[in-house]
């Protein structure tokens, strides 16, 4: 009962900040609507957020078994909880800057504290898969929530008004309520620590974590994989309303359709590899991403303006296109456990650093290079380009099940 009380909890957490994380998208399209940015401008949101992930995981990371991870994790929240205070009062471009830079050091806290905590509530490999994968699909239902909790706060009729902001007072009340229950939650975190190692060593533990072939390649997975997600994720409300000509309420709603997708896809996956290999699963999800493009982004060229004003006239493309997500689901939560289950727990805080630098790299990669290709070139072609990165994580799949399986030969 105490364990199920601790998986909640996590799950709880991990929500509020699947919506606050994958906001930035939403916040890009009212930005740039009631604020009067520019793309350029508006897509250096996500370095804001992904940059602060980084360095948060970078410095802290192997400091949080000595911090407590659920002590870090009320931190997080309490820090997020303010900041959401001065966005909703101040109405201004500069405090969007200042949320996202407190919720990308909140997350790259909690994302190790989650990584972390998985492998002491789990025993072995299968498992701990299994956990990951269904931690990170209800992440996934964070994120469809927040696309619709955000909408309901937009006047599609008046989409530069300030109505919107309203949403972060909601928003403040999740954040104590996930605070209170992961502070009355159970969990024994003893196990974290190598008891024959000085904290202090924690640190240059994750360096040298990075000299490892197998862990190289793993981050050049991840950051390929989060720089797919977060070019399509990001702009896809923006993509929605200028390219499909959607209105702004009904661009963000439909942007729900991918992160369904994507929760769908993680928690269907833990049931596909318990017969399917998962480098296999893994390369076929590659290629039918890379199939969708070709197949879906065409039906959005030359949509009239004015000709869709809800769901029920809204292009093709519109539906089909997010479907991606299903496909895109399996990929990071699947090399992330497979790659944390390959070291001892002890290990598994510095790795999870590692792990959320590469993810916060990736994503400010992605939605900051869309963001220029989106403007430039228009979001057709930007979307296009995505097909490049998805040949590269082909390949470095294929190097990262090589050495996962040398890494398992290796005595010792």
């Amino acid at each position: 009962m105490s364990r199920s009380r601790t998986i909640l909890a996590l799950i709880l957490v991990y929500m509020v900040f699947a919506v606050l994380m994958n906001s930035v998208g939403t916040v890009i399209l009212q930005s740039i609507q009631s604020f009067g940015v520019s793309k350029a401008q508006a897509g250096t949101l996500e370095g804001f957020k992904d940059i602060p992930v980084a360095l948060a995981s970078f410095l802290l990371a192997s400091m949080m078994p000595l911090v407590g991870y659920r002590r870090g994790i009320v931190i997080a929240l309490v820090l997020v909880a303010a900041a959401c205070a001065v966005m909703a009062m101040a109405e201004a471009f500069w405090a969007t800057r200042l949320l996202f830079v407190c919720i990308g050091a909140a997350f790259g806290l909690v994302k190790v504290a989650v990584y972390a905590s998985i492998g002491l509530l789990t025993d072995d490999r299968r498992s701990h898969a299994s956990l990951t994968n269904v931690i990170e699909g209800f992440f996934m239902v964070g994120m469809w929530a927040g696309y619709w909790l955000f909408a309901a706060f937009i006047d599609s009729n008046d989409p530069g008004r300030l109505d919107w902001l309203s949403v972060y007072w909601v928003l403040i009340g999740i954040c104590l309520l996930a605070a209170l229950a992961i502070a009355t939650s159970p969990l024994d975190e003893s196990a974290a620590r190598n008891q024959d190692e000085p904290i202090t060593e924690g640190f240059l533990n994750m360096l040298r974590l990075t000299l490892r072939p197998l862990v190289l390649v793993f981050v050049l997975s991840a950051w390929l994989y989060v720089l797919i997600e977060q070019s399509i994720g990001t702009w896809l409300p923006t993509f929605n309303n200028e390219v499909l000509k959607l209105p702004s309420a009904v661009s963000v709603q439909m942007g729900s359709l991918f992160a369904g997708a994507l929760a769908i896809g993680r928690l269907a996956a833990g049931l596909v590899l318990r017969v399917v290999p998962w480098h296999r699963l893994l390369a076929f999800c590659v290629v039918a991403m890379a199939a969708l493009v070709l197949a879906t982004l065409p039906m959005a060229a030359d949509v009239a303006e004015g000709q869709v004003t809800g769901w029920s006239d809204a292009p093709a493309a519109a539906y089909l296109f997010p479907l991606i997500g299903l496909f895109m689901a399996p990929i990071y939560p699947v090399i992330n456990s497979v790659m944390l289950s390959a070291l001892p727990q002890h290990r598994h805080a510095a790795m999870t650093g590692l792990i959320v630098i590469a993810s916060a790299l990736g994503g400010t990669t992605g939605s900051m290079l869309t963001g220029v290709l989106f403007g430039a070139f228009g979001g057709q072609t930007a979307f296009y380009l995505s097909l490049l990165p998805m040949a590269a994580i082909l390949v470095a799949l294929h190097g990262f099940r090589r050495q996962v399986e040398r890494n398992a030969a290796a005595p010792g």
